[in-house]
């Protein structure tokens, strides 16, 4: 390599750096030490790119590494909602925000390492949905139909009734 080579090599990794620096640095940022390390690479691709350089070093790339926008315990931290670790935005139920990303439940749960039983409804708003089941009577009839099966393969019951007095 000739000095001049060397030279803009070095100028292109202080920028990288700068950049990178300066990403770390914005409050809205949330990145790991990987993150840094990506982003460092790709700034520098991108900096190479622009000045007419060649790279010659290949970045790998992870196809199926999904960073999530928040943190398990920060996603179930209210009860009134739960923020989606695609975007990180609250939701009250992430079924429907997820059928818009192309995912399941299940792929949700797969994609992020989340335990099976993660819930995708807010603590708040299956509350409101188990009062408003129960107002209406659902799963009564079952309940019903068992209790009134036994009633009528038991012995019939004497009547309780007082009889009334004859005067």
């Amino acid at each position: 390599m000739t000095e001049e080579a060397t030279g803009n090599d070095s100028q292109r990794v202080e920028l990288a750096t700068e950049l990178t620096i300066a990403w770390l640095g914005n409050p809205n940022n949330r990145a790991l030490a990987d993150d840094a390390v990506e982003f460092l690479r790709k700034m520098h691709a991108t900096v190479a790119e622009l000045s007419g350089a060649t790279v010659t070093e290949a970045t790998p790339e992870v196809a199926n590494d999904h960073i999530p926008a928040v943190s398990v315990r920060k996603s179930l931290a209210s009860k009134d909602h739960i923020i989606s670790m695609i975007d990180g935005k609250p939701y009250r139920t992430l079924r429907r925000h997820l059928a818009t990303h192309g995912l399941t439940p299940e792929d949700y749960r797969q994609r992020y390492n989340l335990k099976p039983d993660y819930p995708m409804v807010s603590e708040s708003y299956s509350q409101q949905r188990r009062e408003m089941a129960k107002k209406i009577g659902l799963g009564q009839k079952g309940r019903a139909a068992r209790t009134e099966a036994s009633d009528t393969t038991s012995a019939p019951k004497r009547s309780r009734r007082k009889a009334a007095p004859t005067t």
